[in-house]
């Protein structure tokens, strides 16, 4: 029970730093996440990646999935189920998009099963932390550690955070999943041995 009031308490504190941000440095922010993951050799590659659409305070990823849908990689964005799980539908353009549950963007296409996003080169997850080991500390609500457990060993899998939320260390469960790499505004793309 320590991890989870932790987990808590350390989201809270996080959120609030995100929230004291201002539009201008969470674009800025965004701007460079963007720019360090369309550079990186897995992302170039790469005919599929599995994407989100940022909400709130989040690093915004609508500049990101523009890029990558403009040059011709197949995006995949989630659909939260009411279990909480996810299942995927490709993203055909900012158009392509509808309010879901919870206020999240989801894509109007055709579900492609919570099986999809295995399929993808690159998947890049949401997080309000990540530690040097990987370990992300998300929302809470298990949808993603979920979905990166379907995801093969040798696929590159990328927590968007702002600087400062790259951490020593995050509290963790038995369920939770690690990434192996995060971006950051200041730091680009590090990845996790």
């Amino acid at each position: 029970m320590q991890d989870i009031a932790s987990k808590a308490s350390l989201r809270t504190e996080l959120l609030a730093r995100r929230a004291a941000l201002s539009p201008d440095a969470r674009a800025t922010a965004g701007r460079a996440m963007r720019d360090a993951l369309l550079s990186a050799p897995e992302v170039e590659m790469a005919g599929t990646v599995a994407a989100y659409v940022s909400i709130g305070n989040e690093p915004d990823t609508r500049g990101l999935l523009y890029a990558l849908w403009k040059r011709g990689t197949y995006v995949i964005l989630p659909r939260l189920l009411p279990d909480g799980d996810l299942d995927w539908a490709s993203y055909e353009g900012p158009d392509s998009l509808e309010p879901g549950r919870l206020g999240l963007l989801e894509p109007t296409e055709p579900p492609r099963g919570p099986e999809a996003v295995g399929r993808a080169d690159v998947v890049l997850v949401p997080a309000v932390a990540v530690d040097r080991g990987g370990m992300r500390l998300g929302r809470g609500g298990g949808s993603y550690d979920r979905a990166l457990a379907r995801v093969g060993p040798a696929i590159l899998t990328v927590a968007l955070v702002y600087d400062g939320e790259l951490l020593d260390e995050v509290p963790a469960e038995p369920h939770d999943q690690r990434v192996r790499a995060a971006v950051t505004p200041g730091g680009g793309l590090i990845r996790f041995s």
